[in-house]
């Protein structure tokens, strides 16, 4: 990805625009989630395993929502280990093009959010997280980040992990020592074939 700040001035103007603009405006899904009290109630979702409608986005669009770089670069280790662990996404059974994603936090085991994203066939429209980065409308936080990532881009060309390596793997078990040659032997048997 390239950086936020692209050395074209024209380009960091419009960006620039664009962010003061949506710092005046309020998160109309987070008054919508209040209102209808939709972090409480539970009988009005039902979960899904594969989120069809859901709009692709390229990695141009997803720069655009996101104001930058930095949640798309955390974004393939965040949804490993969110997609991977506790994670449970939902579409409200009466309108359509919301969702709800409960995941676990990364750093507090104790700890879950709620997010809400709303889309409909072309694009993500709005977006609410229950973190503290809360009602956020210039950017998003990561795990909105995460989840867009993940259901608009990755899911549709990764067929197996998100691009993260496990380390692990490359760790040689210690106890697994390979039985040491003897070098007097290897010595005499190279000795022997330089006679004959």
């Amino acid at each position: 990805m390239k950086p936020l700040s692209n050395g074209n001035a024209t380009e960091d103007e419009s960006l620039g625009c664009k962010m003061l603009f949506l710092s005046k405006q309020v998160n109309a899904l987070q008054q919508h989630v209040e209102e209808h009290h939709l972090d409480r109630r539970s009988v009005c979702w039902e979960p899904v395993d594969d989120l069809k409608g859901f709009p692709y986005l390229d990695e141009e669009q997803l720069r655009n929502l996101t104001c930058g770089i930095y949640q798309l670069r955390l974004s393939p280790s965040y949804a490993q280990e969110h997609l991977e662990g506790n994670c449970q996404i939902h579409v409200h059974k009466e309108e359509p093009g919301l969702v709800r994603v409960r995941l676990q936090s990364r750093h507090v085991s104790s700890r879950s959010y709620q997010l809400w994203i709303r889309y409909d066939e072309a694009s993500v429209t709005a977006w609410y997280c229950k973190c503290r980065a809360r009602a956020r409308v210039v950017g998003m936080c990561s795990h909105i980040a995460a989840i867009l990532w993940f259901l608009g881009n990755a899911r549709h060309r990764i067929s197996s992990g998100f691009g993260v390596r496990n380390w692990g793997d490359f760790v040689d078990d210690a106890n697994n020592i390979p039985t040491p040659v003897d070098e007097s032997e290897s010595s005499e048997g190279e000795l022997s074939g330089t006679e004959e």
